[in-house]
């Protein structure tokens, strides 16, 4: 049980990551408290963690809102005694397919906008009560790297490194208060592609076919590997990647 009574708030806890990421936390004993705007998916996520037997709490929560992301991290703050983990896995709204040079000015900024806002956002909120703990854990979820040759990412890939230089600040200013930030980073997990999407097996190839595994991470991977970063395990890591690209980018 590698995060036994540890609290751990999870925006955008009813989508593909954020519900794998849950059930996984909650497999090694930690509370989750599932973050967004969907009460649908976040209850079914919950129902699962607790017909496994874990605890999970679920709250509606625009994590782009100022004001409700703090409201939100000072209630479970209070109820549960302590905020340990907080990870975002909000979806950013990026607009993918459209080179660069025919994308709107909007559907470009509109990502790099909403992921920094929402990272410094929840993080904030949470170090707010981890500096008085004297410890947390906050992660980041995304790759930076070489863009892909043959697909157009929009503002993604710049709000990955955007997002990256957050990191590194908050991992500067927080590590004298025992807290510690890390970011997860994929190569792309073809679990997370929509059912029925035309290009779906073909982009699941090239994302394999870019690892030196032969594989990409899987949604169980991506958990696995989050309970590790949140654990004591890696308490000596912070500032940096952990890197399940399954090879296809090279440290």
């Amino acid at each position: 049980m590698l995060l036994e009574n540890k609290n751990a708030v999870i925006y955008g806890g009813g989508g593909a990551i954020g519900g794998a990421v849950a059930r996984a936390f909650a497999r090694e004993g930690a509370r989750v408290h599932l973050a967004g705007r969907t009460r649908k998916s976040l209850e079914e996520v919950a129902e699962a963690i607790r017909a496994a037997g874990g605890a999970a709490d679920t709250d509606q929560v625009d994590a782009l809102d100022e004001a409700a992301v703090d409201r939100h991290a000072d209630a479970v703050a209070e109820r549960a005694g302590s905020l340990d983990i907080s990870f975002n896995l909000i979806s950013y709204g990026d607009v993918q397919g459209t080179p660069l040079a025919e994308l709107a000015l909007a559907d470009f900024e509109q990502p790099v906008h909403n992921a920094v806002r929402t990272m410094f956002l929840t993080s904030r909120a949470a170090a707010r009560h981890m500096i008085r703990q004297k410890s947390g854990v906050i992660l980041a979820f995304g790759g930076y790297g070489d863009p892909p040759r043959n697909h157009f990412m929009g503002g993604l890939q710049v709000a990955f490194g955007a997002l990256e230089s957050l990191r590194r600040n908050l991992a500067a200013e927080l590590g004298p208060h025992g807290i510690r930030v890390l970011a997860l980073q994929t190569g792309g997990v073809p679990e997370t592609i929509p059912t029925g999407f035309d290009w779906a097996d073909a982009i699941t190839e090239e994302i394999a076919g870019l690892t030196l595994l032969g594989r990409p991470a899987s949604l169980a991977d991506v958990g696995n590997a989050a309970v590790f970063a949140a654990s004591d395990m890696a308490r000596s890591m912070t500032a940096t990647a952990i890197n399940i690209t399954g090879g296809s980018v090279v440290d």
